[in-house]
């Protein structure tokens, strides 16, 4: 199908359903058990003489009048039987409580008795439940929490757990690993990278109005993905809404770099406001393909150059606003009987940025740095994200239940590069004064679709039955990227500024770069457990399949100007005419337009994923909880071609098997000691094993895959202390030990200046990471003047050495910081509905790039990050206002080559970049309707 048919008609398909809302009073909530967080079907709620019962997800939905009290008695078999007063029902949303029951003792079981509660106790200890009742190292954000903080989506929440660091706003670091070493999970289901060049996934797609729960997995189980290293993170968002509701938001912002400066745009098409190229910079109809258009003459090849190139011209806007809107809604109702839950989201951001960045190679010997360039670049970038959610629950009966839901995305990247500088190519001695542009739109579309199943059969007592399939599209779109260099000759008459135009052809200048990325990713799988009692404790054993199949098709097309002998008009022409239709000819002196043969440019990737595991859940004793299991993944890879006469081929078969073992010692209810081991892996991406050479404007050198690359295996080990003193209050005390087998890096190879250097992906032979964390959450309601503020602080240690005897190699490991500081302090009023939030973050210096024996590493130098955010709730608390601001300071990033090999940045040191991203300030105004 047409790429622009298939986005088409997906967008028209997860939003083809309308929003309604309306007003009513709804109680929800669920139940769950007290010693492992599992929903509980059947409970009896009992309320104003009426019986309600939970369903297989352990929830609840009771329809009551609005500001009144009211009192639940709630009872199941085999547990304690639990009245809970002073329910009030708040008039402007739904009112939230979910219930924690405790399991009955055969022992000391007395009839009748009924644990008194109210709830505001109720609401305390199923927060604390959720995380200290998880059976793994874990950090849980529940719906209360996210509802009262200003966040409007997963990523802004995600920054305010404990050891996890946020990367342009969107991607997630956790214990100070690379963004490589996690995972996503979306409502169960493992997601694919969001990024076609990069292994990382970007939170910044879900609305926090529609998760139910966050949860960042420290250690490893086996009934989920074994593929991460340093957090897998689930995002579970909501089922079946218990009203019908209906939100929008809408959003102003600017940065203090951009905003008061002339903004430069790429021309483009009508529609380039929504991130969507409408052909404009398309390749021109009649466009053969790669195998065609080598054997066209030069005549037939100008002519089609004459109809793609374009000159270097752009737009400006005088004081660029950034915008964002998001619509979201949802309703409950019966079809044929049935409950029938939607919910639909549509969001839209329009964000410009302006960076400064500084970038030089050198050649360096001992304490020397000779530069071999020396440029600046401003780099406007005009980002649009297009997207949505659309979520269907359909229940039978309280057994039954069959979830769809999707997400799309469409992301257009529209940004223009203003280069000068110095560079040493040509002159060695004196260099040569340049400027360049490069002109880009990229555009990203990613969607995905699950269907779910959760069933309670009455077999063998009572079985669980969950299914699930899925359908995910990742497509990338680069249908035109522009690159021109002029260098200034002194040696010419006027010293004038030449196109770096030649005979020769480059990536580099005078280059055209036309692209397509497809990837389709195919989940399948189930799983079935069985939960009984044993010497009066609670015993689960559950087993699971999973087939997965991720498809890729890439296809890059480099074109480049030539010119046969030496044009001088033509050359110093500018950037807005130099590529006019009277510049192309065949003659001597005028342009040639010609493709970049090669197959590395294109490659086709397949991987085939067969995983099975076998889990148990083994309450030994009321204090002592083991989750513990196998889980076994056989996993096949082809890259590059079918045929292995191909040099790009690239097949794997390997099947790992990844023990877990998780304890979780109660010493009281308060405190628990956790210890834990596993082994997991962590694979090359596609774009690691492919051979594409790809050169970055930004770095001003190639990327290179590596097909000999291998995955890494993760050795980990775990203890934790863990209290609770009082709701919203945690005092923890961990260490960790992780050993990576030939973890993946990205390695500098300067082999000289100019398009010679390059950027390659290579295995290191292992790595050793001994980790400290502490971690505390205080209100401070000891003092009366701050007894609506709450205090949160953490702090990483952690010491990474990778080693290898061959090359004698004693250094930390790309990516790794030896140290992560958080430290939040949060204002909640609720009564006056007033909130704020400071965050500071700061991570210690770590190696942005490996280098080699002839060029020590790159190292991005630490830099403190303040963020401040404050929201109030208006008009009758239906409304909120919210102002965020994130990096106040403004430190400028600094990236260098520790000459002097102090451990810091100073100015004996080379410095290879500097970039100045600005203050971002955002205001945005909700309403629940």
């Amino acid at each position: 199908m047409n790429y622009k048919i298939r986005k088409a008609t997906l967008f028209f398909t997860l939003f083809a359903s309308g929003f309604i809302y309306a007003q009513s009073h709804i109680l929800e909530g669920r139940v769950l058990d007290e010693n492992d967080n599992s929903p509980l079907q059947g409970v009896k709620i009992k309320v104003n003489n009426k019986e309600y019962v939970t369903d297989l997800s352990g929830y609840y939905s009771i329809t009551l009048d609005a500001n009144k009290s009211y009192t639940l008695v709630v009872s199941s078999n085999d547990y304690q039987s639990k009245e809970i007063g002073d329910v009030s029902i708040k008039p402007e949303e739904n009112t939230h409580l979910d219930i924690i029951l405790g399991r009955v003792s055969r022992e000391k079981e007395i009839e009748g008795v009924i644990i008194k509660s109210s709830a505001k106790k109720e609401t305390i200890a199923s927060t604390i439940g959720l995380q200290k009742n998880a059976g793994v190292v874990s950090q849980v954000i529940g719906v209360e929490a996210i509802k009262r903080s200003p966040d409007k989506n997963t990523g802004e929440v995600l920054k305010r757990v404990s050891g996890v660091s946020l990367v342009d706003g969107k991607y997630i670091v956790v214990r100070g690993l690379s963004d490589r070493y996690n995972q996503a999970m979306l409502n169960g289901i493992q997601l694919s990278s969001t990024e076609p060049d990069r292994k990382t996934f970007s939170f910044d797609l879900f609305p926090a109005s529609v998760i139910e729960t966050l949860v960042i997995n420290k250690t490893f189980i086996p009934e989920y993905t074994g593929e991460w290293g340093g957090g897998l993170i689930q995002v579970n968002t909501k089922d079946i809404p218990s009203k019908k509701f209906f939100n929008a938001q809408i959003g102003v912002g600017g940065n203090t770099i951009t905003t008061n400066h002339e903004f430069l745009t790429n021309k483009g098409g009508k529609l380039d406001f929504l991130g969507i190229d409408d052909g404009y910079r398309n390749l021109p109809a009649g466009f053969p393909a790669k195998n065609q258009f080598n054997i066209l003459t030069q005549d037939q090849k100008t002519d089609f150059g004459k109809k793609y190139v374009k000159n270097f011209g752009y737009g400006t806007i005088g004081y660029p606003e950034n915008l964002s809107l998001q619509l979201d809604g949802g309703f409950n109702t019966k079809v044929f009987g049935k409950e029938l839950g939607v919910i639909a989201v549509l969001n839209y951001s329009n964000n410009k940025r302006r960076t400064e960045t500084k970038n030089r190679f050198f050649t360096i010997n001992d304490l020397n740095a000779d530069v071999n360039f020396d440029y600046k670049t401003e780099k406007y970038s005009n980002d649009v994200i297009l997207g949505g959610l659309l979520n269907l629950s359909f229940k039978f009966n309280d057994k039954n239940k069959i979830s769809l839901k999707n997400i799309i995305t469409n992301t257009g990247i529209n940004s223009v590069s203003m280069r000068t500088g110095k560079d040493f190519e040509f002159d060695p001695v004196n260099g040569t004064n340049i400027k360049a542009r490069e002109l880009s739109f990229k555009e990203t579309i990613f969607y995905n679709s699950t269907l779910t199943g959760n069933h309670k059969l009455d077999l063998l007592g009572g079985l669980n039955f969950n299914w699930y399939g899925s359908f995910g599209i990742l497509d990338q779109y680069v249908p035109q990227l522009q690159r021109l260099q002029y260098n200034e000759y002194p040696n010419l008459t006027g010293s004038p500024y030449i196109a770096l135009v030649s005979s020769g052809l480059s990536q580099k200048s005078g280059s055209f770069f036309y692209s397509t990325l497809n990837d389709y990713l195919y989940n399948a799988g189930g799983d079935l457990s069985k939960t009984f009692d044993l010497f009066s404790q609670k015993q689960t054993i559950k087993g699971g399949y999973l087939f997965q199949v991720k498809d890729r098709i890439y296809n890059s097309r480099p074109f480049s100007a030539q010119m046969n002998g030496f044009n001088q008009s033509i050359l110093t022409q500018s950037f807005e005419t130099i590529f006019n239709a009277e510049n192309f000819g065949i003659n001597p002196g005028q342009f040639t337009f010609n493709e970049i043969s090669g197959n590395q440019y294109r490659y086709i990737a397949n991987t085939i994923l067969n995983a099975g595991y076998i889990q148990f859940d083994n309450n030994f004793t009321s204090w002592l909880r083991a989750i513990w299991g196998l889980r076994v993944e056989n996993f096949n890879q082809l890259v590059g071609s079918t045929k292995m006469s191909d040099n790009r081929y690239v097949n794997s078969e390997v099947t790992d098997f990844m023990p877990a073992a998780n304890f979780t010692i109660k010493l009281n209810n308060k405190m628990n000691l956790r210890l834990a081991a596993s082994q997991t892996v962590v694979r090359p991406e596609f774009r690691e094993l492919s051979p594409v050479a790809y050169y970055d404007f930004d770095l001003g050198a190639t990327v290179v895959g590596n097909k000999e690359l291998q995955r890494t295996k993760i050795t980990s080990a775990d203890i934790r202390w863990e209290f609770y003193p009082r709701n919203g209050e945690l005092i923890s005390l961990a260490g960790f030990y992780k050993n990576f087998k030939n973890p993946i890096e990205l390695y500098f190879n300067q082999s000289g200046a100019g398009t010679s250097n390059t950027f390659n992906f290579l295995n290191a032979e292992k790595a050793n990471a001994y980790g400290l964390e502490v971690e505390l959450r205080k209100k401070l309601d000891f003092i009366s003047a701050l007894k609506n503020f709450t205090f949160g602080g953490n702090l990483a240690l952690i010491d990474n050495k990778v080693t290898d005897e061959a090359t004698q190699t004693n250094r930390p490991m790309q990516g790794q910081s030896p140290y992560t500081v958080n430290f939040t302090l949060q204002y909640d009023g609720e009564k006056s509905g007033l909130s704020s939030t400071l965050l500071f973050n700061m991570i210690g210096r770590r190696i942005q790039y490996v280098g080699n024996d002839q060029i020590p590493p790159i190292w991005e130098a630490p830099r403190p990050l303040l963020d401040f955010q404050i929201a109030q709730k208006i008009w009758n608390k239906k409304g909120e206002i919210k102002l965020n601001v994130s990096d106040i300071l403004n430190q400028t990033a600094k990236y260098y080559h520790d000459l002097n090999n102090n451990k810091k940045y100073d100015r004996a040191d080379a410095l290879a970049i500097e970039r100045t991203t600005g203050t971002n300030i955002s205001l945005t105004i909700g309403y629940n309707f």
